[in-house]
């Protein structure tokens, strides 16, 4: 964005600097584009109420189109690029966001890069928070997860003058993405999930997830779910879902609401594996028989589904992988490499093991 600052009586409009768009948004960008003193901007951070409200109001307001970070190293390390890499991750709870992160961490480690990692716990205002803070000091690159950020957030992104990554997700279009992406469809994933169940014998299929309302990468899948149901025609879509994190008991409280609405499920679609082994759970307590009276699928491919009983069927994503592409396309561009703005889809894998039933040659 181009803001064109208002000449001052008696003198010119101070001349504003070009700026590429891979450069750090500066001071003296904010003062040109505000029509103020780079010291009124500096005033502004270090001692706000010493400066006009009508002054204040105008660098607040130039400050949050421009995504301006105040760059707290100081005195001439403030132009050297720090050797640190930040990640932002929305929980360290999920197995596959952690093995997403030990890989960034040991291929940036291997390059002398060393990572600051922050947990938004899928609040994007607390996203917002964290950008600011990091970029504060002047990281090599940022690393985000997906793509729903406030717009004061995606303004900081885009001025922060570094590599930005966004992974675990695919953008809607092309200019969704800040930089560049990683990741892949989850609206895919609910569709292979359902289809599988469909494919092996299930004919009303049910949905449970968690953490539905702030995830949008639930939601998606979700919404794969009942787009899958749909087009199969055999009955309305069964969605039930909480705002809960998720968890075994989570899983076990909700297969129990869709059992007392809907008795004659056949399969069931779990928003993760955790809400899949509390649905087994439920499911075995009631004296029915996985996959013969309800068959399980679940997603993550956490360390349990293969000891679990019976073994969990679910959707392996890319975890280290995503790490990998991540920190490679990082590290070429830190590297001097002229990598214009890439998107990676990248596929998940379907594990089948006992909880469903084999699919019909």
């Amino acid at each position: 964005m181009t803001i064109t600052p208002t000449a001052k009586a008696g003198r010119a409009a101070p001349r504003k600097r070009a700026r590429r768009a891979t450069q750090r948004v500066t001071m003296t960008d904010v003062a040109d584009a505000a029509g103020v003193s780079a010291s009124t901007v500096s005033l502004y951070f270090r001692k706000p109420e010493a400066v006009s409200p009508h002054l204040a109001e105008k660098v607040r307001r130039v400050i949050d189109e421009l995504g301006y970070v105040p760059n707290l190293v100081a005195g001439s390390l403030a132009a050297a690029q720090s050797r640190t890499v930040a990640v932002i991750l929305p929980s360290i709870l999920n197995s596959f966001y952690a093995e997403t992160y030990n890989t960034l961490q040991s291929l940036f480690q291997g390059s002398r890069y060393q990572t600051m990692l922050g947990v938004t716990e899928f609040n994007p205002e607390v996203e917002e928070d964290l950008i600011r803070a990091f970029l504060a000091w002047s990281p090599a690159a940022m690393v985000l997860t997906g793509f729903d950020h406030t717009e004061r957030a995606r303004a900081m992104l885009r001025g922060a003058g570094v590599p930005v990554v966004e992974m675990w997700d695919m953008p809607s279009t092309p200019d969704e993405a800040v930089d560049l992406s990683v990741g892949f469809s989850h609206f895919e994933v609910g569709r292979r999930q359902t289809a599988h169940l469909y494919d092996q014998g299930s004919r009303k299929v049910a949905y449970i997830g968690a953490a539905v309302h702030h995830d949008l990468r639930v939601r998606s899948r979700t919404d794969g779910y009942e787009d899958e149901v749909r087009r199969r025609g055999l009955h309305p879509p069964i969605a039930v879902t909480a705002p809960d994190a998720a968890s075994t008991p989570v899983g076990t409280r909700l297969i129990d609401e869709v059992l007392a609405a809907h008795p004659d499920i056949d399969g069931v679609v779990c928003s993760n594996d955790y809400l899949a082994l509390g649905a087994m759970f439920e499911v075995r307590r009631r004296n029915l028989r996985i996959p013969e009276d309800l068959a399980v699928v679940g997603f993550g491919d956490m360390g349990f589904s293969r000891v679990s009983l019976p073994p969990l069927t679910t959707v392996r994503p890319p975890q280290r992988e995503i790490g990998r592409l991540a920190a490679m396309q990082i590290l070429a561009r830190l590297g001097g490499a002229k990598i214009p703005p890439s998107h990676f889809a990248l596929e998940c894998e379907l594990v089948v093991r006992d909880s469903t039933r084999p699919t019909d040659p």
